[in-house]
């Protein structure tokens, strides 16, 4: 699901920023770039984005700056000759004309924040605000994506009574079909008996196995079956598209046997029907938590 949260933060004379986006995905990934400063706190932000949610790949940011001369930027002399080294494998593989001093700097780990004015207590005070305000922003993110969850309700709903309904048709249909078999096999038998060429019971067998193969009565219940526990599932609410994912291949199931056993032209069209409109579910289904 989609949606976006911002929350502005302030603590002491430091001063932030959180942006979290989120887009679909089947499972929760959360893309974290945050200030070296803050990057000891990436697990307990993962708990906590864990808490609201359960899907979705989450872009989320944080812009962080001080008031006063707390903090400043330092090179990171460490793991700069091993970055300079890598530039130059590279180079060597793809024959890259040198990097500019600006472009080495941009690079993730080069350049850091010291924040020696800090102290234990003062850097888990500021780390606890940053936290609480990722907590905010992160609620926003989730009632923007409840906000466009309800939408998706509506629209799966309708899909619902459209299946229901194409449900009902093949069923009218299929008595109808079923009734159509049955005078063609005795019309059939009627003409194979008077010729002797077949045993009447083997013919018997073989009209009755015809039968049973074109009746799509089972499917057309389970498929009933599975309207019944996809709204069940809705209505129960919270983190319910894996299961609704799931069952969109029952549905697809079900309508591909109809599909396969039927002989009769209007009631392949509405399994074909049918057909389209699971195949919308599904579509949506891919978007909700």
């Amino acid at each position: 699901m989609t949606g976006f949260g911002r929350t502005d933060g302030a603590h002491e004379a430091w001063r932030w920023s959180w942006e979290l986006k989120s887009v679909n995905s089947r499972g929760l990934e959360p893309r974290f770039r945050l200030p070296s400063a803050a990057e000891s706190i990436e697990p307990t932000l993962r708990a906590e984005l864990k808490k609201r949610l359960s899907r979705g790949s989450v872009f989320i940011s944080l812009q962080l700056a001080s008031d006063t001369g707390h903090a400043r930027v330092r090179l990171n002399a460490e793991a700069l000759p091993d970055i300079l080294a890598a530039l130059e494998k590279v180079r060597g593989l793809i024959d890259a004309p040198p990097p500019r001093a600006e472009a080495i700097l941009g690079l993730r780990g080069v350049l850091e924040m010291a924040d020696d004015g800090l102290s234990e207590a003062e850097q888990a005070a500021l780390n606890t605000a940053i936290i609480k305000s990722f907590g905010e922003a992160a609620d926003a993110l989730r009632a923007a994506r409840e906000k466009e969850g309800a939408a998706m309700a509506q629209i799966l709903r309708a899909h619902l009574a459209e299946i229901e309904s194409l449900i009902a048709a093949a069923r009218g249909l299929a008595g109808a079909s079923i009734s159509a078999i049955r005078d063609r096999i005795a019309g059939q038998l009627a003409e194979l008996i008077k010729d002797g060429a077949v045993p009447e019971e083997r013919l018997a067998q073989e009209a009755a196995l015809m039968a049973v193969k074109a009746d799509v009565r089972e499917e057309l219940d389970r498929l009933e079956a599975h309207v019944a526990a996809a709204r069940e599932l809705m209505a129960r609410g919270g983190p319910v598209g894996r299961e609704l994912d799931f069952l969109t291949q029952e549905f697809n199931r079900e309508t591909n046997t109809l599909c396969s056993k039927v002989q009769d032209i209007e009631l392949k069209r509405t399994g074909l029907s049918l057909k389209k409109v699971i195949d919308q579910f599904r579509e949506q289904v891919q978007n909700i938590e």
